[in-house]
C-alpha cells in the first residue's frame, strides 16, 4: 500500500506563486490578460521544479477538476493552475473544454474521454498515469463523474493505487438546490431517470414516499413527459425548475408540477434543466 500526501507538490507550487497570484489578478481587463500569461509561465516553472521529485515518490496523479456550468468566471484559481500544470486533460467534449482553455490562455494538450470511448480510453490513461504523468479529468460542465463519464477511470485508479485529487468548484446540483428555497437539511440526488415512460413511472413510484427534497436532471425534449409522469405518480407537488443556470438566459421557475407542465407545454423547453421537487 502506497501512502502519499496528495498536496505536497501542490503546496510547494502554491507557496511559490501565492504572492504572484494576488499581485497579478487585477480588475483592469488588459492587465488581467497580461497577468494571466505571466501567471501561467510562473506556474509552469514552479511545476517543473517539483515535478521530478513527485514522480520519484509516486505514480502520476488524476485530478477531478470542476469547471464552470456556464459563466466562465465560475472557476477557481486552483483549478486554473492544475489545468495549466498537468500533462494532459481528458475532456468529455474537447470543443467545449478548448473554449475554456482558450479563454484563460491554457495550452495543455487535450484528449477526448466520453461515454462512447471511456472503456478503451481508460486503459491508455491508466498507462500514462503509471508512468508518472498527471491528468485532469473534466466534464462538459460542473463537477466530473456525477452523471458524466469518468467512473471506469476512477475505479481503475483506485485499483492501481494511483493518486486521486478532487478540485471542487461549480455544480449544477448545488446551485439549483440552494436557489430553490426548498428544505435542504436532507436531500437526495437522482440524476437522470429512465427515458422510457414505464420505467420512469416505476422509479417515481419508488420516490413517492421519499421525505427528502429530490434533485434530478432532465433533457429539454423529455421535460414535459417527465412532468406528466411526475404529476400522475407523485401528485401536484411543489417544484422548482432551473434552466441554463449562470448563463445569459438563466431562468428559475417556482410553482407546482401542474403549473410547470402548463408553462413548458406552451413554451418549448430549451437548455439544461435541473429539477428540485419538494417532499
Amino acid at each position: 500500500m502506497r501512502f502519499w500526501n496528495s498536496h505536497v507538490g501542490e503546496n510547494v507550487r502554491g507557496a511559490m506563486n501565492c504572492a504572484t497570484t494576488n499581485a497579478f489578478f487585477v480588475n483592469d481587463n488588459r492587465l488581467f490578460r497580461n497577468s494571466i500569461k505571466i501567471h501561467n509561465l510562473l506556474c509552469k516553472l514552479s511545476f517543473l521544479i517539483v515535478h521530478k521529485s513527485m514522480h520519484d515518490l509516486a505514480t502520476g496523479t488524476l485530478y477531478l477538476v470542476s469547471t464552470p456550468i456556464g459563466n466562465l468566471e465560475d472557476i477557481t484559481l486552483r483549478a486554473l493552475r492544475i489545468l495549466n500544470e498537468v500533462d494532459l486533460i481528458a475532456a468529455e467534449d474537447t470543443r467545449k473544454t478548448r473554449r475554456l482553455l482558450t479563454h484563460y490562455e491554457i495550452k495543455t494538450p487535450l484528449t477526448s474521454y466520453f461515454e462512447g470511448n471511456q472503456q478503451k480510453k481508460t486503459e491508455t490513461l491508466i498507462a500514462r498515469l503509471k508512468l508518472g504523468e498527471s491528468i485532469a479529468l473534466v466534464s462538459d460542465a460542473g463537477t466530473p463523474i456525477i452523471s458524466d463519464p469518468g467512473y471506469p477511470l476512477l475505479q481503475a485508479c483506485i485499483a492501481e493505487e494511483v493518486l486521486i485529487v478532487p478540485i471542487p468548484g461549480a455544480s449544477a446540483i448545488l446551485a439549483a438546490a440552494t436557489v430553490s428555497g426548498l428544505p435542504l437539511h436532507n436531500f437526495a440526488f437522482e440524476g437522470f431517470l429512465s427515458p422510457k415512460s414505464g420505467k420512469r413511472k416505476r422509479q417515481l413510484a419508488q420516490l413517492a414516499n421519499e421525505e427528502r427534497t429530490l434533485i434530478l436532471f432532465e433533457s429539454p425534449h423529455r421535460l414535459c413527459r417527465f412532468l406528466e409522469d411526475a404529476l400522475e405518480v407523485m401528485g401536484d407537488r411543489e417544484v422548482v425548475i432551473t434552466r441554463e443556470l449562470t448563463k445569459r438566459f438563466e431562468e428559475i421557475f417556482r410553482g407546482n408540477v401542474s403549473q410547470a407542465l402548463e408553462k413548458f407545454q406552451s413554451t418549448e423547453p430549451r437548455g439544461e434543466f435541473t429539477i428540485v421537487i419538494g417532499a
